[in-house]
């Protein structure tokens, strides 16, 4: 009886451990941050205010993240700054690191480094990757955990559901 008590406290428990301290949820707005540009300068988070935004939370070290970055980049190539604007936040320690992944790799959107885990928190990444949908406003519009093949026309169609715009 005790071993189910003490999993019916941690199971009401975890949800709470999910989140992350400072964490923006869906249907909040983001505060303004600094970005710290990793092959450019420096901007502001409301720099990108007018557009919806796509917002990949990222590691040169994570695996999952390595892999969907190359639909990222086609979808990038392809939609970025008509109906939305693709951002990359590396989480990585060393900004050499990052550096290095994305120009070696050639990712043709903007990609920023995260130097004191402000916007991992903000955006609640207590895993990787992460995807967050924010809205023209800054308003956060939904959450992705995991990787995925960003431009296969399932996942094309829900970021135009999510966002609002229309994808060829």
């Amino acid at each position: 009886m005790r071993a189910l008590a003490a999993a019916a406290l941690l199971a009401a428990a975890l949800p709470a451990l999910g989140a992350t301290p400072g964490e923006v949820p869906v249907g909040g707005t983001l505060r303004d941050e600094p970005l710290y540009g990793l092959t450019l300068d420096y901007r502001r988070l409301s720099d990108f205010r007018g557009k919806p935004l796509v917002i990949n939370v990222w590691a040169s070290w994570c695996t999952p993240c390595r892999a969907e970055m190359g639909s990222l980049d086609r979808l990038a190539r392809r939609h970025n700054g008509r109906q939305f604007h693709i951002l990359g936040i590396s989480t990585d320690d060393h900004a050499d690191k990052a550096q290095a992944f994305v120009v070696g790799t050639g990712v043709s959107f903007d990609n920023y480094l995260d130097r004191n885990l402000v916007l991992e928190k903000m955006l609640g990444a207590n895993r990787l990757p992460l995807t967050v949908f924010v809205d023209k406003d800054g308003k956060v519009l939904k959450k992705v955990y995991g990787a995925r093949e960003w431009d296969s026309p399932a996942n094309k169609a829900l970021i135009g559901t999510t966002l609002g715009v229309k994808l060829d």
